[in-house]
C-alpha cells in the first residue's frame, strides 16, 4: 500500500499526531491543525469517531489496508489469552518491514518494503522478499552487500527515526548492522499515543472473527 507524500502529511494532520512509520517528520510543524481548518481548534468527536481514529492510527502507521489489518486481528484472536489487541501489536511490530524500520535500516516502513522486495534485507542470512513476514524470537536481521550502500540505509545510518526499542538488539558485524529479535513486543511498544481500549471497542462492534 503506497501513500503519497502529500497524503502522508494530510493523514497526520487529520489525526493530530505524527506517525513515525510514514517517514518525513514535521507534518504538524507548520500546520498543527486538520486539513480544511484554520487555527488550532480541533473538531469535537463522537464516540464512534474517537474509536475510528485509533484504528486509523494503527492502520496508517503500519501501512495496512483494512483487509490486511483484519487478517492480523483474526490471527491475534486465535489461541489462548483474552488480550487480543496486545497480541495484535506483537504481530504488527514483528513484521519484517517494521523490524527493518525500527532497527534504523530504513527511514520509513514504505522504504523498508522497497528494500525487502529488492532483496536487500536478510533474515538469518537468507533473503526474505515479503515485508509482512512475522519474525520470531532470536531471528536476526541484516543487510545484503548492496543493502549497505542503499540510499535508504545511508539516509538513516547515523540518525534513525526512532530510538531502538527494548525488544530488539542492534550490533555490528563486519561493517554491517545486525538486529536480533529479543522478545515479543506489546502495546507499550507502539511508537505513538494509542488508546487500546477505543481500538478494541471499534472492532468489537465490527465483530471480526
Amino acid at each position: 500500500m503506497g501513500v503519497r507524500l502529500n497524503s502522508r502529511f494530510k493523514i497526520q494532520r487529520k489525526l493530530g499526531l505524527e506517525l513515525p512509520g510514514l517517514g518525513k517528520p514535521g507534518a504538524l510543524t507548520r500546520k498543527p491543525y486538520p486539513p480544511g481548518q484554520h487555527g488550532n481548534k480541533r473538531k469535537k468527536y463522537s464516540d464512534f469517531a474517537l474509536r475510528l481514529e485509533e484504528k486509523q492510527k494503527l492502520r496508517f502507521h503500519y501501512l495496512l489496508t483494512e483487509k490486511q489489518l483484519q487478517h492480523f486481528i483474526r490471527r491475534a484472536k486465535r489461541g489462548l489469552g483474552t488480550n487480543w489487541t496486545d497480541k495484535l501489536v506483537g504481530l504488527l511490530e514483528r513484521r519484517l518491514d517494521n523490524i527493518s524500520f525500527r532497527l534504523g535500516l530504513c527511514p520509513s516502513i514504505q522504504s523498508a518494503r522497497q528494500m525487502i522486495s529488492h532483496g536487500h534485507i536478510l533474515v538469518n542470512g537468507k533473503k526474505v522478499t515479503v515485508g509482512s513476514a512475522v519474525l520470531k524470537q532470536n531471528d536476526k536481521v541484516t543487510l545484503s552487500d548492496k543493502g549497505v550502500n542503499n540510499q535508504n540505509y545511508l539516509r538513516v545510518k547515523d540518525a534513525p527515526r526512532l530510538e531502538l526499542p527494548d525488544y530488539l538488539r542492534k550490533e555490528e558485524d563486519g561493517g554491517k548492522p545486525v538486529g536480533t529479535v529479543l522478545a515479543v513486543p506489546h502495546i507499550e511498544h507502539v511508537p505513538f499515543p494509542f488508546d487500546a481500549g477505543l481500538f478494541t471497542e471499534y472492532y468489537a462492534a465490527k465483530n471480526v472473527q
